[in-house]
Order: C-alpha cells, then sequence, then structure tokens
C-alpha cells in the first residue's frame, strides 16, 4: 500500500490528547506534506505543553505507517491568543494560497517597496531593518514584513520575540518596535525550528502575511517594507505577480561576484514590471576605529559604476562598522541611533522621500 495523506491521517486519529479528541478532529494539523516516505506538517492551534506532551506518541503512530522513513513534527512556540488572552483557533500559517485575479494592494498600505539581492550574505536583511527605522525617523508611517521564511532574521534584529495575536482565528495583529510594524513567519516558530516547506506552502503563508495581517492596526502605513530571501525564486515571482509594488531595492557588495548576481536580481525584477529604485553598496568600506584609516575589504564603487550603466539610481554606500552587527544582535538597528551608520541610512531614506516613492 502507498503512503498517502489520507493513511496518516488515519494513524493521527488513533492519539488522543489531554484536552479530548484528536489532532484531526481538533483541525490542529497544517501543512501536511507527505512525499518519498518523508512526512512533515505543523501542529497549532491548541495550548503547546498539550501539544508536546502527545507529540512522542504521534511521531511514533505516524512511524508505524508503512512507508514511512522519517517523521517531523513542528509545534510553535505558543498558542494564538485573542485580544482577551483566551486561546484561539490560529490562522492555518502555509497553506495553499487562494486563487486571485491579479495584483492587488495591500490592505492598509499606501506604497510597498521590496529589498532585494541577487545572493545571500550581503547584509539585505541589516539593510531592510535599518531602513525601516530610519523612515519611520524621518516621519513615515513604515512597516517590515519578513519575506525570508526560511532565515527569518528580522525579529532578531528588531528585538522582538512576542507572538502575534490573531483575535478571530483569520485576523494577525502584528507588533511595533522601533517605530516600525513588524510582522515575520519567525514570530510564529520557535527560534531553532526549521521550516521545511514546498513552493505552494510558501506561497501561501506570504499571501497570508501580506492580506491577513492588519498592517494598519497601528494607523495606515505610509510604505511597507519587504525584507526578500535571496535569489530570484518562487517568493519574488509571486510577489511581484500578486501585488502592487511601487518598486525594489537591490542591494549588493562591491565585488564582481556579488555584482554577477545583483544584476540577476534586476533582470528578474524588470522582467516582472517591477520598477528599480536604485542600487545600494553595502559593505563599501571599512574605517579603522583607532587610527581612522579607510580600507576597501570587498572593492569600491563597483555598484554606483554598475548603476551608472544600467541607467538607474544608485542610493548611496554603507560602511562595513562593529557596530552595526553589534545592533542587530541587540535588536536595536544603528539607524535607531547616532554615528556615520545612522547618518548614511538617513542619508537613504531621505533619497527615497524626494524621489516620492515613500
Amino acid at each position: 500500500m502507498s503512503l498517502t495523506k489520507d493513511s496518516v491521517l488515519k494513524a493521527l486519529r488513533i492519539v488522543a490528547l489531554p484536552g479530548g479528541g484528536d489532532v484531526v478532529s481538533r483541525d490542529l494539523i497544517r501543512a501536511l506534506a507527505v512525499e518519498s516516505g518523508v512526512v512533515r506538517f505543523v501542529l497549532e492551534g491548541a495550548p503547546e505543553a498539550e501539544l508536546a506532551a502527545v507529540r512522542p506518541a504521534i511521531e511514533a503512530a505516524v512511524h508505524a505507517v508503512p512507508g514511512v522513513e522519517s517523521v517531523t513534527v513542528v509545534i510553535p512556540a505558543g498558542p494564538p491568543r485573542g485580544l482577551g488572552g483566551t486561546a484561539v483557533p490560529g490562522p492555518k500559517i502555509g497553506g495553499h494560497p487562494t486563487p486571485q485575479a491579479g495584483p492587488t494592494r495591500v490592505p492598509g498600505v499606501a506604497h510597498v517597496i521590496a529589498v532585494g539581492s541577487g545572493k545571500g550574505g550581503v547584509g539585505k536583511s541589516t539593510v531592510s531593518s535599518n531602513l525601516a527605522v530610519a523612515l519611520a525617523r524621518a516621519g513615515k508611517k513604515v512597516g517590515l514584513l519578513d519575506a525570508d521564511i526560511y532565515g527569518p532574521s528580522q525579529p532578531r534584529m528588531m528585538g522582538v520575540s512576542k507572538r502575534p495575536a490573531s483575535p478571530d482565528g483569520k485576523t494577525i495583529l502584528p507588533l511595533q518596535a522601533h517605530g516600525v510594524t513588524l510582522m515575520s513567519i519567525g514570530l510564529m516558530l520557535k527560534e531553532d525550528e526549521a521550516v521545511i516547506w514546498r513552493g505552494p506552502m510558501l506561497m501561501g503563508a506570504l499571501q497570508q502575511m501580506l492580506n491577513q495581517v492588519a498592517w494598519d492596526h497601528f494607523g495606515p502605513l505610509d510604505v511597507l517594507i519587504i525584507d526578500l530571501p535571496p535569489g530570484t525564486g518562487d517568493i519574488q515571482l509571486s510577489l511581484c505577480q500578486k501585488t502592487v509594488m511601487d518598486g525594489a531595492v537591490i542591494v549588493s557588495t562591491p565585488q564582481d561576484v556579488a555584482l554577477i548576481d545583483a544584476k540577476k536580481a534586476l533582470d528578474m525584477f524588470r522582467r516582472l514590471n517591477t520598477p528599480i529604485l536604485g542600487l545600494i553598496e553595502n559593505m563599501s568600506m571599512y574605517v579603522c576605529p583607532n587610527c581612522g584609516h579607510e580600507a576597501h575589504l570587498f572593492g569600491h564603487g563597483g555598484v554606483a559604476a554598475e548603476a551608472a550603466t544600467l541607467g538607474v539610481p544608485f542610493l548611496g554606500e554603507l560602511p562595513l562598522d562593529l557596530e552595526v552587527r553589534l545592533a542587530g544582535d541587540a535588536g536595536t538597528p544603528v539607524a535607531a541611533g547616532a554615528g556615520a551608520a545612522a547618518e548614511a541610512y538617513a542619508a537613504i531614506a531621505a533619497r527615497l522621500i524626494a524621489a516620492g516613492v515613500v
């Protein structure tokens, strides 16, 4: 007999929960995937302690199904709770996307800007969080969506760990930090738990975070900054095809290897009819804190030259600075303070505002 979702669900119905019923009858299973002997799913919608108590029995029951080679069960940190503090069924994060006629605007948001890169490791998430804070300090109402589903880092960088509330099991209330309205899949899971999803579940999660989050919970937003994963994959494609975008900002380091991939990101956005708002050169220079000597560890000026060649705006240079890293790890973006790095982000924010895209 071949392994199917129905055979897995049948096994799960055998395991009784302490509060009564089972995970199937109580509709606690999210994002069930069965493929090549591998079974993955999320348990959500009941108190974490209740689910954790039966997790071994659940894993054993699924392992006993013929054809199962491995089982991954994810239990998000804490139950979804309503405004009064009572537990309510949470939204099904990571389900299949619902049909959509075409690009739509994000409710409660005036402008949407994506921050992308052709490759990882260029500081895109750092730029996203600090740019959001810099725009907020400039007087704008700003939201920040962490769309890097596999590697969400904004909760740590923004210093937020509280689970978002869901008063009705459908609408998600975002959090706020440093004057920025924030949402990330990382807020729905434990910090060390991996997201093991294929494309359709990723698309469903992105669609939910765009359209089920009450982005205007703290007031209508002037701009929503979307921190994209690296590359040119499913998230980028779905975002640009399903959401009305005001433009994209590309982050790159100066060296040729990074610029090759940055040009691919530029080509992707252009082919998806998303305006390029500009390029940012990150880790552009290192200034010695002892002697003041300026060193260009990854080269210098490559992104500005490429922007001129391609005919797109160059938004500015950002330094390689230990304070940027320390501030991000501490949950207080460097743009929230003072100093050369904060001034650099403020200058980029001012250019975007002057261009009328925020």
